[in-house]
C-alpha cells in the first residue's frame, strides 16, 4: 500500500499545476499582470502633426510664411504620474502572484483531504471484505453445528442474515471508494476511470501547538492574508495615482513651416501646452474619494478575516484536538477490548458454553471500533489540512507518532 507523505503531495500538486485548469488559468493572470507591469510607459508616444495653409490676396505671401506646416509634440513625464502608474502595475502583480500562492495552497489541502478519504473508503472496505470472509467461516461452522445439534436454526439464520447485509454494504462501500477514486482524478485532471494504488490511511499526528501560537502566526503567514495585504498595497498605489491626476499634463513641441514652391524653410517655433483641469477639480475629487473609499473597505476586509481567522483558528484547534482523543482512545483503549471480547465470546460458544448472540455483538463492536478509529484519524488530517490552508503555518505531516493498523 502507498504511504500518503508530504513528497506524494509535493508531486501531486506538481502534476495539477501543468494540467489543472483553474490554476493555468490563475498563472496566466499573474503572467498579464507581469507584462502590464513591464509595459506601463515613462514617455508617451510623440504625436506627429502634418498640414498645409492658404492665404488671402490681403494677406500675407505664401512664399515668405510658407504654406507646408510640420510638427512634433511630447507630454512630458512630470509630477511622477508614470511612477504612480507603476507602481500600481507592479500592485496588480503581487496580488496575483500573491493569489497564485494561495489557490496552490488551497488545491493542496483538496488533495490531501482526497487523498485521506480515498484512503479512509479503502479501509473500510478492506474491513468489509474481512468481515465478510469471516461471515463466511461462521456461517459454514454454525450450519456444521446445526447438523450436529449443536447449534439452534435461529443461529443460523441469523449468521445468514448477517452475512447477507456484509455483502450489501461490501458493494456499498466499493462503490464509495469508487466515487472517492473518481473525485481524487478530478483534482489533477487525470481520467475519471485512472486507477490508483491503494492508498494507506496516515497514523495518529501528532498534537498542534497551543492556539494562541497558532493564531499568532497566521496572522503574518495565512495565504489569504497575504492577498489581502497586496489589495491594500495596490489600492494605496492606485489612491496615489488618482491624486496626481489632478495636476495638469505638459506637453512640449516643435513646429516647422516650409514653402511648396521651392521647399525651403521659412518659420519655426517652439510651444509648451497643458490642459486645465481646475475646471474639473469636483470631478476629480470624487474620483479620489472613491479610491479612499475602496481602501478603507479593503482595509476592513483585512481586519474582518483577521477576526474571522481568530476564531476559526481556535475552533480547528479544539476539533482536531478531540479527533486526536477520540482516535487515541479507540486504538489503545476500546479496540483491544473489542477484540478481547470478541475472542473470548469466539471461544465460550465454539465450546458450547455463550450464546451465539454474543459473538456477533463482540464482531460488530470490534468493527464499530474500527470505523470509529478510522473516522477520527481522517477528521483530525483533514482539520490539519485546513489549518495549513487558512493559517499558513501547519504543514500537512504524515510522519506519524503510533500506527493505526491492527
Amino acid at each position: 500500500m502507498l504511504a500518503i507523505t508530504p513528497a506524494l503531495v509535493d508531486r501531486l500538486v506538481a502534476e495539477a499545476r501543468t494540467n489543472h485548469p483553474a490554476l493555468r488559468a490563475q498563472d496566466a493572470r499573474t503572467e498579464a499582470a507581469g507584462w502590464n507591469a513591464a509595459a506601463v510607459r515613462t514617455w508617451e508616444d510623440p504625436v506627429f502633426k502634418l498640414g498645409g495653409s492658404t492665404f488671402s490676396r490681403r494677406g500675407p505671401k505664401a512664399s515668405e510664411e510658407g504654406d507646408l506646416i510640420y510638427g512634433l509634440e511630447q507630454k512630458l513625464p512630470l509630477f511622477g504620474k508614470a511612477g504612480r502608474a507603476r507602481r500600481v502595475a507592479a500592485a496588480e502583480t503581487a496580488m496575483q502572484e500573491a493569489e497564485t500562492e494561495f489557490r496552490v495552497r488551497q488545491l493542496r489541502r483538496e488533495l490531501i483531504a482526497q487523498l485521506v478519504k480515498f484512503a479512509r473508503a479503502g479501509r473500510q472496505l478492506e474491513l468489509s471484505r474481512q468481515d465478510l470472509a469471516w461471515l463466511e467461516t461462521i456461517v459454514a461452522v454454525t450450519e456444521e453445528k446445526y447438523r450436529n445439534s449443536q447449534a439452534t436454526r435461529l443461529d443460523v439464520l441469523t449468521a445468514q442474515n448477517e452475512k447477507s447485509k456484509r455483502a450489501d454494504q461490501l458493494l456499498t462501500e466499493e462503490k464509495n471508494r469508487d466515487y472517492e477514486r473518481a473525485t481524487l482524478n478530478r483534482w489533477v485532471n487525470r481520467p475519471i476511470n485512472a486507477p490508483w494504488p491503494a492508498l494507506r490511511l496516515p497514523e495518529v499526528a501528532a498534537p498542534l501547538p497551543a492556539a494562541s501560537n497558532l493564531i499568532a502566526r497566521a496572522a503574518q503567514a495565512a495565504p489569504r492574508v497575504k492577498v489581502l495585504y497586496a489589495q491594500i498595497l495596490q489600492a494605496k498605489a492606485t489612491t496615489e495615482l488618482t491624486r496626481r491626476q489632478r495636476l495638469p499634463d505638459f506637453s512640449a513641441g516643435i513646429e516647422g513651416r516650409q514653402f511648396s514652391g521651392d521647399g525651403g524653410f521659412r518659420e519655426g517655433l517652439f510651444t509648451l501646452s497643458f490642459n486645465m483641469p481646475w475646471g474639473n477639480a469636483g470631478k476629480y475629487h470624487h474620483d479620489l474619494r472613491r479610491d479612499q473609499a475602496r481602501l478603507q473597505s479593503v482595509e476592513l476586509d483585512a481586519a474582518d478575516f483577521t477576526l474571522s481567522l481568530r476564531h476559526e483558528i481556535n475552533q480547528l484547534a479544539v476539533q482536531t484536538d478531540a479527533a486526536r482523543r477520540v482516535a487515541v482512545l479507540y486504538r489503545d483503549e476500546i479496540l483491544p477490548r473489542a477484540r478481547q471480547a470478541l475472542e473470548s465470546a469466539h471461544a465460550a460458544w465454539a465450546a458450547g458454553r455463550g450464546p451465539f448472540r454474543d459473538v456477533l455483538d463482540a464482531r460488530r463492536q470490534m468493527l464499530d471500533g474500527e470505523t470509529m478509529l478510522n473516522r477520527a484519524i481522517a477528521e483530525q488530517h483533514l482539520i490539519v489540512a485546513d489549518l495549513a490552508l487558512h493559517g499558513g503555518l501547519v504543514e500537512f505531516d504524515l510522519s506519524a507518532t503510533a500506527t493505526t493498523q491492527p
